[in-house]
Parts: C-alpha cells; structure tokens; sequence
C-alpha cells in the first residue's frame, strides 16, 4: 500500500520535473542545498509575520474563515456524526491512505523527496516546489501544534460534546483543534496544484489532498469545523510562503494575470466554498 502510494505521488514529481525550467545562476549542489534551506526557514518567518501587514481585504477574508467555521461549528453534533456513519461505506484502501499519507512522518519524507529530486537533476522549478512544501508544512505544523494545547478542544471520540475545552491539557483528547492530518495534506496538495493550470487537475488534487483531513472526521477523532479551518491554514500557508518564494528563484509557476480565489457561500439551508481558477 505505501509502496503504491508513492510511486503515485513520484508520478506527479516526474511530470514537475520535465516541464521547462530556467537554468540554475547557482552552480554546486552544495550551494544550491545552502540556498535552498536558508530559504525554507525564511519563508516559515515570512508566513508568521504576514498579519502583521494584512489591510482591509485580507481582514474581510480572515473575518469570513472565521464566520464558516464557526457556522460549521453550530452544526458539529450532526454533521460529525453524519460523517462518522459513513465510515463503513467507505473502501479500506481509502481509508487508509488517509491515516497513512497525513502522518508527519510520511509527509515530511514524501516532501523531502520532492526537494531532493529537484536538488539532484539541478532543476530549480522541482527546487523550488520541495522548498514550498517543507516550509509550508514547517509552518503550519508548528501553528497547529500551539492551537491545540490553546485551544484544548475535546475530540468527538471523548464524547464530552462540541463545546469542551481545557486549555493545556496535555491529554491528546484535547487536542482537537486544527487537524493536523487535514492541514499536512491539504497544504501539500494545495502546494502542488499550483504546477498545474487545469481547473480539473487542480480539483482532483484537492480532492486527494482532503481525504486525509475527512478521514479523521469519520474516525471521530476531529469535528467537521477542525477540518474546515485548517484547510484555511494550509491556503493561507502556501499563498504566503510562494509570493516570498517569487523574491527568490527565477522560476514562477504563478500566472500572475490569473488568480485563485476562495469564497464561502452561505445562505438558507445551504453552506459551501467556490474556488475561481
């Protein structure tokens, strides 16, 4: 099962890799490796001060995550159990690939290839994809680990309800909030549909990039409005980390005259985001 996983997941690094690229200014691996990783850790800085510099469109964006999580929030009871219900229906190979593939440790060894693949053809473009993911999930990892010991939000398995939280409780029932599964993934797959202009490959991506975060929700061990947030996180995350990125390697895989946007759509008896491409 893990094998086929990540001869998948090396299939969408080998078409990264044979797209064009420009050539690398940098001439060692050594200095390339030196670059790259002084890059990863600024990038995780940049992305921790970017509130610092939000203006009024980025508070209205921030104000509506928080509206649609909290909406989510209202409706947790039913829509986790719902969810949970479903589990059964579900193929085991699903099932397992999302408790496989959002573990840190797997996360982190799949993104690590990805940057030394790029570090070893010398091709920046996969160069700069492997320095995206590590960073984005450096990011993210470390801002979901403090929300949840402040958060201390009880898991649905606790069976204490929606609305228990203890503030740091190191018991990893309280550990509810983010999902740590759903941001790893989703960031990566939100990271690597950027190499790709088609809406539809985009989609499938993000679909795939959801299944680990859903899957903790039918294990019960998140509610639905932990899942929703972090998958605010992940955009967030990456969005940041790729406008530094763009400061520092010729190669852009952003169409600068097409951007992506996320809008939460609410309305009677209806709840949903839409994605422009």
């Amino acid at each position: 099962m893990r094998k086929n996983l990540f001869f998948l997941y090396f299939i969408v690094i080998s078409n990264i890799s044979a797209q064009k690229g420009l050539p690398d200014s940098l001439d060692t691996r050594w200095e390339m490796l030196k670059y790259d990783v002084a890059n990863i850790f600024k990038g995780v800085g940049y992305s921790y001060t970017r509130p610092l510099h939000w203006q009024g469109k980025q508070w209205k964006q921030f104000g509506g995550v928080v509206a649609g999580t909290g909406l989510t929030y209202l409706f947790d009871d039913n829509t986790s159990k719902f969810i949970r219900l479903q589990q059964q229906g579900i193929p085991k190979w699903i099932r397992d690939y999302g408790t496989f593939y959002g573990n840190p440790e797997n996360n982190y060894l799949a993104t690590s290839g990805v940057y030394l693949a790029g570090l070893l053809t010398k091709n920046e473009k996969l160069r700069r994809t492997g320095v995206l993911l590590i960073s984005s999930a450096t990011s993210a990892g470390l801002l979901q680990q403090v929300l949840k010991s402040l958060v201390g939000r009880a898991r649905p398995l606790a069976d204490l309800g929606k609305d228990t939280f203890d503030p740091f409780n190191s018991s990893r029932n309280f550990h509810s909030f983010p999902s740590g599964h759903a941001l790893m993934a989703f960031t990566n797959a939100y990271a690597i549909a950027k190499q790709f202009e088609s809406p539809w490959v985009k989609a499938g991506i993000y679909l795939i990039g959801s299944i680990p975060g859903l899957s903790r929700v039918w294990d019960g061990q998140h509610w639905l409005s932990d899942f929703v947030f972090s998958l605010a996180i992940s955009v967030a995350t990456v969005e940041s980390i790729d406008r530094y990125l763009d400061k520092k390697y010729d190669e852009k895989y952003n169409d600068q005259t097409k951007k992506l946007s996320w809008n939460l759509n609410f309305g009677p008896g209806t709840m949903g985001v839409t994605v422009q491409f």
